[in-house]
């Protein structure tokens, strides 16, 4: 059921004239879709169930959705209802859509909450939709018996009751206290404000750190290029195959394609790194094995 271009009190009208079905004609329908994919059946279902899913959305509203977004959400649940019941249960359609319809919306509420992913277990879920509730109730069973929770106590209190980790309540309470906030938003009223974003430390090499990483590169490359030069063609490229390229050649591969052992590749192979070694110690005390 599409439903852009329609307004929430629209929706709410049309359901509300929608057929009313008893247990029999429900059933039929059902079994009408199930077993003969009847689309006309499935859609007197869905019609008749829409005020089911538009009760449910309003119910949600609290948590800043577009009431049409949370009504599109509700009958994505009421269909995959639709879909998935099993008339040989013996349950009627409304007491197993419910679930796939509250699912459809939590989901979404989730998903648009914020940026940041909130809620990723089926707990930190359940706690996300009944923190607020929770907490009233403690406190109000508190009261009562004349008791004064502080902020530890309650916490425990709630990560008990819903089962969760006290780590969980004290992250939930810090996702539901705002929304998010761009980091290209000003600190203050005036005009000239610094943004937020101006305040965030600079983790990346700084200007004096890349001019001497590309400075020791180069000299690098200048010894790597004078070792290289001290050793003979067929060295060259063993050194070029085994150590230089993406995907480093075998030995069995090169001895193939040289005419010699995979054992006489292994042993030039060895000869050159220390020909380069000596080069490399020669040219600097502080330049080591790269090729061990």
């Amino acid at each position: 059921m599409a439903l852009d271009g329609f307004s929430d009190r629209t929706l709410s009208r049309q359901a509300m004239k929608a057929e009313l079905l008893d247990a029999e004609t429900e059933l039929k329908l059902a079994y009408a879709w199930r077993d003969q994919r009847d689309e006309e059946a499935l859609h007197r279902l869905i019609t008749a169930y829409m005020r089911l899913a538009i009760s449910m959305a309003t119910k949600f509203r609290r948590y800043g959705a577009p009431m049409n977004d949370l009504i599109q959400e509700a009958s994505l649940g009421l269909m995959k209802a639709a879909d998935k019941f099993d008339p040989d249960r013996g349950v009627r359609f409304s007491t197993y859509a419910v679930w796939w319809i509250k699912a459809s919306i939590q989901d979404h509420v989730m998903r648009n909450w914020s940026m940041v992913r909130t809620g990723t277990t089926s707990s930190q879920k359940s706690l996300f939709f009944n923190l607020r509730r929770v907490q009233a109730r403690l406190e109000r069973e508190a009261s009562a018996r004349g008791e004064t929770l502080d902020r530890h106590q309650l916490r425990e209190r709630i990560a008990s009751e819903v089962g969760v980790s006290m780590s969980d309540v004290e992250m939930m309470e810090g996702r539901l206290a705002g929304t998010d906030f761009s980091l290209n938003a000003t600190q203050s009223a005036e005009d000239d404000g610094r943004e937020w974003i101006e305040s965030l430390e600079d983790d990346s090499a700084q200007a004096e750190e890349r001019v001497a990483r590309a400075h020791d590169l180069a000299t690098l490359r200048g010894w790597l290029r004078a070792a290289m030069a001290g050793l003979n063609e067929r060295e060259q490229f063993i050194v070029r195959e085994r150590k230089l390229r993406d995907d480093p050649r075998t030995l069995e591969s090169l001895g193939q394609e040289l005419g010699l052992s995979k054992e006489r590749v292994r042993q030039l192979e060895a000869a050159a790194f220390g020909k380069m070694r000596k080069s490399l110690e020669a040219q600097s005390p502080e330049v080591h094995d790269f090729f061990a």
